[in-house]
């Protein structure tokens, strides 16, 4: 066994480059007799024939199953301690008019934060009621499109949204219930980026001004104030951070339920996947049973009811169920460093990259890879899969092993990619974003369409115009046209 000096220390050197951890991959993925990938029961190979590549692939039964093991374990761990949880699904990590229905179907609510977002969840048929509203800067149009068509719940992350939602509520002839985001300060375990409770950031409300902002939310008769909210940040192992939240936010709550009852404490979402095998994941029941007795404890020593509990999963839903398919296309051994202390890193080409992965770029995300297509009994190889844009930093995987034969041709599939990916596609040098398909027992079907140059370019008005010939309208009209 050779192991290169240019892999990371995590990244342990595998025994079969072929295998597919489980921890990583959906839990149908599978490969069949020929080595070919298999997801929900459908060939990867015939996936990328049928649809082009790059193409997002979602497990349609390992999502819903794991939307039904988060509830669960909250409603069981909850339970025991007298109350009760309503799970939102976060639909900022990936939200289609599909998995919108997947998360009513297995009793969860969906959080959205933009009023695209909402518009997507209303059209898969979702009740406006079992719809939260995010979003630090929410437009004057928004907030009158939540309260208008009744938004179960607004999240107020600043203090002159009461105002704005408290008009359009007197506007509407509605009461709008609404929950108050407060910035804990608890600094959560994850990168600078997805950190979202630390004091220098844009979301929330200290916990010093809170009780201030409360009480302007209940001088408006068009406003029911269900409690407190806090959303520590994204990726997170652990439960501590979680726990301090609760008891930051729980003293909090103290303070406000002797003036009146608070009856709700939402404390968001994060819980972390693996994205490689250095990833070590807490199971959801732990996260659970160690919140609820955080909970309970907490509520016994100030005194208080035990408030309802609301949590918002997204990426722990949808993540593990999505993989990546992209074909490769240029293979380089770069040669690193000098002397005795050169190595070479292998740079594979595949034909998608950032506009499909951003994470990567964004904090340095990590992911892996394997074949798709075939297996090999090739000695690994270390590998760095590139995007085929004009960046250096265009990568999709930092660093895996492949058999040292991958070639040109093959199918390669990234796993753990259904959150955050296609939701922060891009157009980047005019390619088009992937098709998402869902597979199930054997079955796919697309769930987005993908995009071809032809709708990239549709929203190119002189190139539409260009393309409509000598009778097209003319261009911009000069300054003198304008002034006539």
């Amino acid at each position: 066994m050779t192991v290169n000096p240019l892999a990371p220390e995590w990244l342990a050197h595998p025994a079969d480059a072929n295998e597919l951890p489980t921890a990583i991959w959906p839990s149908s993925a599978t490969r069949d007799q020929h080595g070919r990938l298999h997801v929900g029961g459908v060939s990867a190979t015939e996936l990328a024939a049928q649809h082009g590549t790059p193409l997002y692939v979602v497990d349609e039964a390992d999502a819903r199953a794991r939307a039904v093991r988060i509830r669960a374990a909250f409603d069981a761990a909850f339970e025991r301690i007298g109350t009760t949880v309503g799970v939102y699904y976060a639909g900022k990590a990936f939200l289609s008019a599909a998995v919108a229905r997947w998360m009513v179907e297995e009793g969860l609510r969906i959080d959205v934060c933009s009023g695209g977002e909402f518009a997507v969840a209303l059209a898969a048929g979702v009740e406006p009621a079992r719809i939260g509203f995010h979003g630090n800067n929410k437009s004057l149009a928004e907030i009158d499109l939540a309260v208008g068509r009744g938004a179960g719940a607004l999240v107020l992350d600043s203090v002159v949204e009461i105002d704005r939602v408290a008009e359009a509520a007197r506007r509407h002839g509605r009461v709008q219930a609404v929950r108050l985001r407060i910035n804990s300060g608890v600094h959560a375990s994850t990168h600078e980026f997805l950190a979202t409770s630390r004091e220098d950031q844009k979301f929330g409300i200290p916990i010093a001004d809170a009780a201030a902002a409360v009480a302007r939310i209940r001088a408006h008769d068009g406003l029911e104030f269900l409690g407190l909210h806090s959303h520590i940040g994204s990726q997170i192992f652990e439960s501590s951070g979680f726990g301090e939240a609760a008891r930051r936010l729980l003293a909090l709550h103290a303070e406000l339920s002797a003036t009146a009852p608070v009856p709700e404490l939402n404390i968001g979402g994060g819980f972390g996947i693996a994205y490689t095998t250095a990833d070590e994941v807490t199971p959801i029941e732990t996260i659970a049973d160690e919140l609820s007795a955080v909970v309970a404890a907490e509520c016994t020593r100030l005194g208080i009811p035990l408030p309802r509990i609301a949590i918002e999963p997204g990426r722990s839903i949808i993540g593990p169920a999505g993989v990546t398919l992209y074909e490769v296309g240029t293979i380089k051994d770069v040669r690193v460093g000098d002397g005795e202390d050169a190595a070479v890193r292998r740079y594979v080409s595949v034909d998608g990259g950032m506009s499909d992965n951003a994470r990567p770029s964004l904090y340095g995300a990590d992911y892996s890879v394997r074949l798709a297509g075939r297996v090999s009994g090739a000695e690994p190889a270390l590998v760095r899969i590139a995007g085929k844009h004009c960046e250096s930093g265009d990568i999709v995987v930092q660093a895996d092993y492949l058999p040292g034969d991958v070639a040109a041709g093959d199918l390669v599939a990234v796993p753990a990619t259904g959150a955050y990916c296609w939701s922060l596609a891009s157009n980047y040098n005019h390619l088009g974003r992937p098709a998402v398909v869902a597979v199930r027992d054997g079955g796919a079907r697309v769930i987005v369409r993908g995009e071809s140059i032809d709708d990239v370019l549709a929203r190119d008005v002189d190139a539409q115009l260009s393309a409509a010939g000598p009778a097209a309208p003319s261009a911009a009209p000069t300054t003198t046209e304008k002034i006539a």
